[in-house]
């Protein structure tokens, strides 16, 4: 052993080495097996050593475990470390590890947090036995760069599952058995849910219609579907916001909608200080809603994608003042030292609610 790494073999090519030498001399060169497997280059002993792992396990009965041919993850595209895999069997199977599942779905990056929340009282008899068995029994593939370093095991899903799985958390939401703290995740499953199926509408009519995608124009499609996903379920105005009005400006709250001051208070607080930043935020908007088939639309509904980052800024550092002040006088003195003087506009034709 200590010869062969002396010649410059890592301990995985000498394993290479071995399995390629006890699969020459069962062909009849038993004497120089070794010999002849160490004039083998690295690439073609794995290659002779996996055919022979896979044929000692045929011949035990056992089915040799899947391989995966390719390998990315959805961290570069998407922010989120999730690996995923496509395997050689003939279904080329689109996998996804199991800590990637729970980390899409907004879960901890432990290991067994997906199967864990799956498993839990909210989910229970959400999922079926069907899914169950699935999710109790991850599919095992080797992986392997292709480097010198022997291929390892690795946990996943077929990728399909987790579109199931986005089916049973919203049917939890729905049913109110979610917590609190698990909003975050029905809310990942909605933009799941939705984006793969617009995404796989498109992909069919491509394959139909003969056009060969791009990988780039594959992502970029999936890409604007997410967004397009938590813009539409996204609630830009958070409800602490409306109880520190509630509380600082000491008004009683309606049985439905909200006060009248809170159009006011939006106008001033939210979008005028927008406006001095963004420049032209509130005219586009003023503009909209002069419009007569947009009379009772939202003026945030307006805003571009660039405006509504400066909207949740604003919002944030509101919502932060309001949280400080024990009072109004409190709050709006806080208010003009950071965003300048309060100004009043004439909005009261533009409907009840802002």
């Amino acid at each position: 052993m200590t010869d062969n790494l002396d010649d410059g073999q890592t301990p995985s090519e000498i394993i290479g080495t071995s399995e390629a030498a006890k699969a020459l001399s069962s062909l009849g060169a038993s004497k120089g097996g070794e010999a002849r497997a160490r004039k083998l280059s690295p690439e073609r002993r794995r290659e002779i050593a996996q055919t022979a792992i896979e044929a000692r396990w045929a011949k035990a009965g056992k089915e040799p475990l899947p391989r995966a041919t390719h390998k990315g993850s959805f961290k570069e595209e998407f922010g989120t470390d999730v690996d995923c895999y496509v395997l050689n069997d003939t279904q080329k199977t689109a996998v996804i590890s199991q800590s990637g599942m729970g980390q899409a779905l907004g879960l901890s990056l432990r290991g067994n947090a997906f199967p864990r929340f799956l498993s839990s009282k909210a989910m229970t008899g959400i999922v079926g036995a069907d899914l169950r068995e699935k999710i109790e029994k991850p599919l095992r593939f080797q992986w392997g760069s292709g480097g010198a370093a022997p291929p390892v095991m690795v946990h996943g899903f077929d990728a399909t599952i987790l579109v199931d799985v986005c089916k049973a958390v919203l049917q939890a939401d729905a049913e109110g058995r979610l917590a609190k703290n698990q909003e975050v995740v029905a809310r990942n499953a909605r933009i799941i849910l939705n984006a793969s199926a617009k995404a796989g509408i498109k992909g069919l009519v491509y394959a139909l219609a003969g056009y060969d995608a791009t990988k780039e124009e594959v992502i970029a499609a999936f890409k604007l579907y997410v967004r397009e996903e938590a813009r539409d379920y996204e609630k830009e105005f958070p409800d602490q916001l409306y109880e520190e009005w509630y509380r600082l400006y000491q008004l009683p709250k309606p049985e439905r909608n909200k006060p009248w001051k809170f159009k006011h208070l939006t106008i001033d607080q939210v979008y005028r200080p927008l406006a001095k930043s963004r420049g032209k935020i509130l005219e586009l908007t003023k503009a909209q809603r002069e419009n007569r088939n947009a009379l009772w639309k939202k003026l945030h509904q307006f805003l571009s994608e660039i405006g509504v980052k400066a909207l949740r800024t604003q919002l944030g550092q509101l919502l932060g003042i309001a949280r400080i002040s024990k009072s109004r006088q409190e709050y709006e003195g806080h208010f003009q030292t950071l965003f300048g003087e309060q100004f009043i506009l004439p909005y009261e034709d533009l409907g009840s609610n802002s």
